[in-house]
């Protein structure tokens, strides 16, 4: 499979403003590249051809917090320097028993008796949950499914490459529900399925947190999404939550923390409510009563 890099260089003093954005996001195949040394950043986009490489760019470089430096350069990658350039950023991780692997490590990696496996492709632009809002959500999920069991329903709002509705897959989780506004991100969730052998035990759809939610309830709804956003359809993540269920919000940069919680608290009266930051983000989980 071939790909195409895009790469375009931004002054070092803008980039933690740059990777903020980035981050903010939530677009797996946008990273950020700094030397320290030599006091210099670019950005770098993997893309599947030229031209949706040139029409990401066209979309993002208007939201960055300053111009880059020069014109992007777009670049044929070898199936060699798309991998080598990955393995840098990509690392397996755990919580619990669950991993997520790099899937060129598949062949050496030694998966211990009774624990789990996703294989992360970044071929697919599949997220690899090293960030940390991802694993906010993947270590509620994990701590709620060895707590409750993993017999109710779960939605993914926002599902993204789709880590998270796969990662309850694999918890043992058999109710799954997976949407994003975005047509593409339901295509390569579904991809991601079937690479992990998880074709069918998650249902992926197009759908906005008014359409993707509207008469679903579950015990578990995910929600990683930046914090605006949550606020603005406080209502129907409140009305999803089926008694005794959990909303596990995330996406919540550690200042808006407080604003968040504050919105939803006032929504949902009377409901349990617990936060905690990593690094420089924070989830914020409504338990609801029985």
């Amino acid at each position: 499979m071939e790909l195409f890099e895009i790469k375009a260089e931004v002054a070092a003093a803008a980039a933690d403003d740059i990777d903020t954005t980035l981050l903010e996001l939530g677009v797996d195949a946008w990273s950020l590249l700094e030397d320290a040394i030599a006091k210099r950043a670019w950005i770098v986009g993997i893309f599947a051809n030229e031209e949706e490489a040139k029409v990401r760019w066209a979309e993002l470089s208007p939201l960055l917090a300053a111009a880059p430096l020069v014109e992007p350069m777009v670049r044929p990658l070898g199936d060699q320097d798309w991998k080598e350039s990955y393995k840098a950023h990509f690392h397996a991780w755990q919580f619990g028993r669950l991993h997520w692997v790099p899937i060129w490590e598949r062949t050496a990696f030694v998966l211990p008796a009774g624990d789990a496996v996703l294989w992360l492709d970044p071929g697919l632009a599949f997220g690899t949950g090293n960030h940390e809002t991802t694993r906010l959500c993947v270590e509620r999920l994990v701590a709620r499914a060895a707590r409750k069991g993993t017999t109710e329903p779960v939605i993914d709002a926002g599902c993204g490459s789709g880590i998270l509705a796969l990662s309850a897959a694999l918890l043992g989780y058999r109710e799954i529900a997976g949407f994003d506004n975005d047509a593409e991100a339901v295509r390569i969730s579904e991809e991601n399925a079937a690479l992990n052998g998880l074709a069918g035990r998650a249902r992926f759809f197009t759908g906005d947190l008014i359409s993707g939610l509207s008469g679903m309830q579950a015990g578990v709804v995910l929600a990683n999404i930046q914090a605006d956003v949550l606020q603005r359809f406080v209502g129907e993540l409140i009305a999803s939550v089926a008694p005794g269920g959990s909303l596990i919000l995330s996406g919540i940069l550690a200042n808006e923390r407080d604003a968040v919680q504050a919105t939803f608290a006032a929504k949902a009266r009377g409901w349990k409510i617990e936060s905690r930051v990593m690094g420089e983000w924070s989830d914020v989980v409504l338990n609801r009563p029985e």
